[in-house]
């Protein structure tokens, strides 16, 4: 599938539920009011719209959330899309929070996913408990443990927030070096009504330049499929990602589109515009419609976004499209 700027869409995020363990203060508000169980899509209509999506060269899925492990049965979604893995689509993962890792890592492994994203911003109980509001790190670290025990390759995700976590990062990356993990820092993006932005946004061209000073950072070609800009870090010889939405946005290589618990697809992350694709995947058995709906939401994919720190570009938490 090319998009009307030539970019060809290989990568899908699927939303699972919009449904989280946590209240992470730059992701949803604190007291969210979660969408009816009986919206949600089924798990069979998930999973018909992933393979209509692998029929038209998609190779990626990632399963999001909210924390997609907290959906009932995921697992059953998750063997059933790696039984795709070698026959259409190269890769299965997901974005968690971890928590609960340690009850579905081995069934992780066991269904072809090889790595997984971890959402983890900081090493300090008291800064983890205030950010997530309801998290316990350790049960997190715990989770981490047991998916690195069943064999899964583990990326940790940190949102750069200014003056709350930003004294973390040197902590993180020597953590993740000893236990092997490479580690992305993010820029937060302003969707939905949650925290003071202007005030937490750190961009990351300057936490760059400050880590530079004491680690020794090389750029890297390394590529995950997704946005980060990756550097090697020759003190731990892991790598270390960048995700800069707005100090430096990736739209030109956008690859990406994303699709929600409800059946609609984002083509664009900071952009309103979206496809229902419930509508034609109840109406019919006929996959060709289906694929006929992807296609022509495909071709309203915007060039990119115009994400500004100083308003909420859409009004959607990050929750609801998948993080």
């Amino acid at each position: 599938m090319l998009d009307p700027f030539l970019r060809a869409i290989t990568y899908l995020r699927v939303s699972v539920t919009d449904r989280c363990d946590f209240r992470c203060t730059y992701c949803m508000a604190e007291d969210m009011n979660f969408l009816p169980k009986s919206d949600l899509l089924s798990l069979e209509e998930l999973e018909r719209l992933c393979c209509a999506f692998i029929g038209l060269g998609v190779r990626k899925i990632r399963l999001t959330g909210g924390e997609p492990l907290v959906r009932r049965n995921v697992i059953s979604l998750i063997e059933r899309l790696g039984e795709r893995l070698g026959h259409g689509l190269d890769e299965l993962t997901l974005t968690t929070n971890g928590t609960q890792l340690a009850a579905h890592a081995a069934a992780l492994a066991a269904a072809g996913v090889k790595r997984i994203n971890v959402s983890l911003d900081t090493l300090d109980e008291r800064t983890f408990a205030a950010i997530t509001r309801w998290g316990r790190l350790g049960k997190v670290l715990d989770g981490i443990e047991a998916a690195k025990a069943a064999g899964l390759a583990i990326k940790i995700n940190t949102v750069a927030l200014k003056g709350v976590n930003e004294d973390a990062f040197d902590q993180l990356i020597a953590w993740c070096g000893a236990q092997g993990f490479d580690l992305c820092l993010i820029e937060t993006m302003p969707m939905g009504e949650v925290m003071h932005r202007e005030e937490t946004h750190l961009p990351l061209s300057a936490v760059r330049t400050r880590l530079a000073a004491r680690w020794t950072l090389t750029p890297t070609n390394y590529q995950t499929g997704g946005p980060a800009r990756y550097w090697h870090v020759a003190e731990t010889g892991r790598r270390l990602g960048f995700i800069t939405p707005l100090s430096h946005n990736f739209c030109e290589s956008c690859n990406r589109v994303r699709l929600t618990c409800t059946g609609r697809l984002y083509m664009c992350l900071g952009q309103e515009d979206a496809a229902d694709l419930r509508a034609p995947l109840r109406a019919s058995d006929d996959d060709e419609t289906l694929r006929a709906a992807i296609r022509a939401a495909i071709a309203r994919k915007p060039k990119g976004h115009d994400f500004d720190i100083t308003r909420v570009a859409v009004p959607r938490h990050m929750s609801v499209t998948g993080g």
